[in-house]
């Protein structure tokens, strides 16, 4: 599933070039997770202003109105000046004076979903209850300590849940939770302020990490020109279940949170 890093190099790789082009034309597919909302020829002759990302969610900000776009579990997109026809995974093309902007989504979990303004109460649903993006001045530590010390599930499930940080997937809460030294299976409230201030660090320096090196591509994941990502290649526990610990050379070990596989350094990382 394509994580707050993977959404923000998408974002990255085509908002430049989107930004002031006119709709000319709306294609869609087969049913999405959600429908679109509204007719699809209503979008024809709008101009996109601009694109902003709230958690997975990228805001295609237009003169009139906010197409959200969710990736789902296998989604990405791509623009183009020039594309193929819509092939049997594409199911929205967003066809501009700029370029095509296509959705591509094998699993159909994605969505487009048209909204009149962020107070829309659909727009209210799907974003209301995110928590605070980690990469901006609102995230604070304080405030995000406090907010572990009220929670007595594990501290992994705490950051999945995105309540109190927003977008923190499974890939960098496993490397966030190495670099802090916390074990993934320990109880958010048992951890001190101090770890709390250190985890905090963590998270910000692994998704920058992330977003500077293109994401992860562990499967297919691609930015909207085609391009991978690599953070994988440097990850020091995640998908590493076995091997040697980069810094102390214990083995690393995989346990299996609601139904996600964390991994973690016995040594490195304490309880």
């Amino acid at each position: 599933m394509p994580e707050l890093p993977e959404v923000e190099v998408t974002r990255l790789s085509f908002a430049p070039a989107i930004a002031g082009a006119n709709i000319l034309n709306v294609q869609l597919g087969k049913p999405l997770r959600w429908p679109l909302s509204c007719h699809s020829d209503g979008l024809i002759g709008r101009q996109v202003l601009r694109v902003r990302r709230r958690g997975k969610y990228l805001l295609l900000d237009l003169s009139q109105g906010i197409l959200l776009i969710h990736l789902g579990m296998s989604g990405s997109l791509t623009f183009a000046t020039h594309a193929p026809p819509a092939g049997k995974h594409d199911h929205f093309d967003l066809f501009t004076s700029h370029g095509l902007l296509r959705l591509h989504d094998p699993r159909r979990f994605g969505a487009v979903v048209y909204v009149d303004s962020e107070s829309d109460a659909l727009a209210v649903k799907l974003l209301g209850r995110l928590g605070v993006e980690p990469l901006e001045d609102s995230f604070d530590p304080n405030a995000f300590a406090s907010g572990l010390k009220k929670k007595t599930a594990p501290v992994k499930q705490v950051l999945l849940a995105g309540e109190l940080v927003v977008g923190v997937g499974n890939i960098y809460a496993s490397e966030a939770l190495f670099l802090a030294g916390i074990r993934p299976a320990t109880r958010a409230s048992r951890i001190s302020k101090p770890r709390a201030f250190k985890l905090h660090q963590a998270i910000r320096e692994v998704l920058a990490s992330a977003v500077e090196k293109g994401g992860s591509s562990l499967r297919d994941f691609s930015n909207a020109q085609g391009q991978n990502g690599y953070f994988q290649l440097q990850a020091n526990v995640y998908d590493r279940a076995g091997l040697p610990c980069r810094t102390c050379n214990a083995p690393i070990k995989r346990l299996v949170q609601g139904q996600r596989s964390s991994f973690y350094c016995p040594l490195c990382q304490k309880p």
